[in-house]
């Protein structure tokens, strides 16, 4: 459309100057080329005045005694001046002056010239000045024509060096695999949408109840099954670049392992698979799935190719939210913008970010991602990068933790070099001369090399329209029953799941650990099991390798709590759990724990233990935390969250592999009258 449009204007300036052509004295006027100095005296003596082309003269000036006449005192003819032809509205010129003035000669005024050609010739020369105006305007039109081609094409000729640039962190652009959805079986036994940890922790569950398997896994991102939580933790920690870029990170007791959970070599090709007397897992990559006929039991990809499966789990997972004024920014400003959860988020970022010019970076949002992030950049890029974290809380984690603790912990993360900026969101930006301002709701303006937005995330419930399946209205998610099953063999585990808790209600759960629950029960059952999904998920963060907890159940600030705190030790912090379990998948080794012979168990003797001296903290709503404070530094506890006086939650602050014994708690779903009893299960103070 520019195109056409810069051609119909230069056409227009075309037609605008064809119309001024002057044919009444074809040696005068011929095509766009004006002899109007031979209008004037043929007597090279007469020196008249110039007048531009488009002067009209008055008929005064043509007759005798006028300035343009020869004043001297021999007589002779007197010269009149001939004035460029003033043009007609229709484009035609009009008589010229003199033939105006005097057509016959009258007064003793010479009439006006003889024509100099004839009438036959003057027509032969209008055509042929038409022919030639026509020439001109197509050979105009055909310059114009190409030079547009010609910057057409030379954006399109550097248009891969932008993409080359784009290319400098790898995955940004997703390559299907394979290539040809032909290559793909057109039918499968088992087939999982989606390529999380949900998906992973399914097709392990099949195999191990049926070795012979056939497993076919289709996922939109161009990577093999990985873990997501290392993505804001361990991965920036490392100092060798090119580690990173192979997804590999160290533990925080320094073991070296792969984001990856399984290496290439696992998996089998995706159009072998069906054939396969062995089974196998099978990973389609870049392909999307865009329609569940679940009666016909056909998935349709997004080129209409279709698949039938006997067993289906979809294990869509999330998409992070992002921000409206970010999402209808300009392109400029949007490529700024991150809003952080996959492969390819992180590995654009940690490009970003060791670019000299980025040294303003920051992060929206108060929760588990927004602080990890925080802390991670600030602690490792302290020198030569300013970090800045933005929430709309009075403190961090501050729809997680009580109050007192928020507080705490938001000091532990100042400590770390983040400029925490409280009580604040976005209201509007500016790009001005490449510099982005952020301007926030408490007045403040900052700059911003790089934005970060981890404000949370939804469901990836775009099947369920053309699916014919259900989402909760409230929380999000496929609804399914206790089983994990929406339809008849159909399936759905992990982040796009909506279950229903029988102690805590209908809930949708975006945790590590939830995904591998979930996924290996949803496995479990698309091989005949009929397990119900009873387990209560557990989620972990880490400020670093010093400051750590655990959680499960519904972990609200806004209920009531009471925490048990003790002094800390070197054993109690993230880095000594990893470095005993040499596990940093902190829902992978308590998984470890409860399954061996040190399983902590309930005791009855456990509840007689005299505890020693700790801070004991009960933490309702309308309570003021400074005043109830009584120590500055908590470094390990227990924090219990009640409803109705019915512990729903625990938070176990630097106290690690102990969350079998929370579990047991929620499952009693008791009240108790005193919770230093319940504290004592978790030994914190043994040491």
């Amino acid at each position: 459309m520019l195109s056409c449009g810069k051609v119909i204007g230069q056409l227009t300036k075309i037609s605008r100057h064809g119309q001024t052509v002057c044919l009444h004295r074809p040696p005068q006027c011929a095509g766009f080329i004006s002899f109007n100095s031979l209008l004037y005296s043929d007597d090279a003596k007469d020196k008249k005045p110039y007048r531009p082309p488009g002067t009209t003269v008055k008929v005064e000036e043509c007759l005798p005694g006028s300035t343009y006449q020869n004043s001297k005192a021999t007589p002779t003819p007197p010269k009149i001046s001939r004035p460029v032809c003033e043009v007609r509205p229709d484009g035609l010129c009009p008589p010229s002056c003199y033939e105006e003035c005097n057509p016959g000669g009258q007064g003793g005024i010479p009439p006006c010239r003889e024509p100099l050609l004839g009438e036959e010739q003057r027509k032969q020369l209008r055509y042929w000045a038409k022919v030639l105006a026509a020439v001109f305007v197509a050979g105009a039109t055909a310059f114009t024509l190409s030079r547009l081609k010609l910057s057409d094409d030379k954006v399109v000729k550097e248009a891969p060096k932008k993409e080359e640039k784009d290319k400098t962190w790898r995955g940004r652009q997703t390559v299907k695999v394979p290539d040809n959805s032909q290559d793909i079986p057109k039918n499968i036994p088992y087939l999982l949408v989606g390529g999380g940890t949900a998906a992973f922790s399914a097709f392990r569950s099949i195999k191990t109840r049926d070795p012979k398997a056939k497993v076919l896994v289709i996922t939109e991102e161009g990577d093999l099954p990985y873990m997501r939580p290392p993505l804001s933790k361990e991965l920036w920690y490392n100092t060798d670049r090119s580690i990173t870029a192979q997804l590999n990170f160290k533990q925080w007791n320094g073991t070296q392992r792969s984001l990856f959970y399984e290496p290439p070599e696992f998996y089998a090709n995706v159009p072998d698979i069906a054939e396969s007397e062995k089974g196998g897992v099978a990973v389609a990559r870049g392909w999307k799935v865009k329609k569940i006929d679940v009666e016909k039991k056909v998935a349709v990809l997004e080129n209409g190719y279709e698949i039938h499966y006997e067993k289906c789990l979809l294990a869509t997972g999330a998409t992070p939210k992002n921000l409206p004024i970010f999402e209808t920014a300009e392109d400029d400003v949007k490529k700024r913008v991150i809003p952080f959860r996959t492969t390819d988020d992180f590995l654009e970022l940690e490009n970003n970010i060791h670019d000299p010019h980025v040294k303003n970076i920051v992060i929206i949002g108060g929760g588990f991602l927004g602080s990890e992030l925080a802390c991670s950049l600030a602690r490792n890029y302290r020198e030569n990068k300013r970090v800045y974290q933005v929430y709309k809380e009075k403190f961090i984690m501050a729809q997680v933790l009580p109050e007192y603790l928020s507080e705490w912990t938001t000091k532990r993360v100042v400590a770390e070099g983040v400029q925490c900026i409280p009580n604040s969101e976005v209201e509007d930006l500016e790009l001005k001369n490449g510099k982005l301002t952020l301007f926030l709701t408490s007045q403040n303006a900052i700059q911003a090399d790089q934005v970060i937005v981890a404000v949370g995330a939804e469901a990836n419930t775009q099947l369920a329209g053309p699916s014919d399946l259900e989402v909760d209205p409230d929380v999000g998610g496929f609804l399914v029953n206790a089983e994990l099953e929406a339809r008849s063999d159909l399936w759905i585990a992990g982040d796009a799941a909506c279950f229903y808790d029988v102690r805590l209600g209908r809930r949708r759960v975006e945790h590590h650990d939830h995904a591998v629950i979930s996924g290996r029960l949803a496995g479990e059952n698309m091989t005949g099991a009929r397990k119900p999904y009873i387990h209560q998920s557990m989620f972990w963060s880490d400020l670093g390798p010093e400051v750590g907890y655990e959680a499960i159940g519904i972990v609200d600030s806004s209920l009531p709590t009471v925490g048990v705190f003790a002094k800390a030790t070197d054993v109690d912090t993230p880095l000594a759990a990893v470095s005993a379990s040499d596990e940093s998948l902190r829902s992978k080794s308590e998984e470890d724990v409860a399954s061996g012979k040190s399983q902590p168990k309930l005791k009855a003797e456990l509840m007689t233990q005299e505890i020693p001296e700790a801070f004991q903290e009960k933490c309702d709503t309308d309570k003021d935390p400074e005043k109830e404070m009584k120590v500055k530094d908590f470094g390990k506890g227990v924090v219990f969250y009640l409803k109705n006086d019915i512990v729903v939650g625990i938070v176990l602050w630097n106290i690690f592999n102990r969350m079998s014994i929370a579990r047991q708690v929620l499952a009693r779903g008791a009240q108790y009258d005193d919770l230093n009893d319940v504290a004592k299960l978790f030994t914190i103070h043994d040491d």
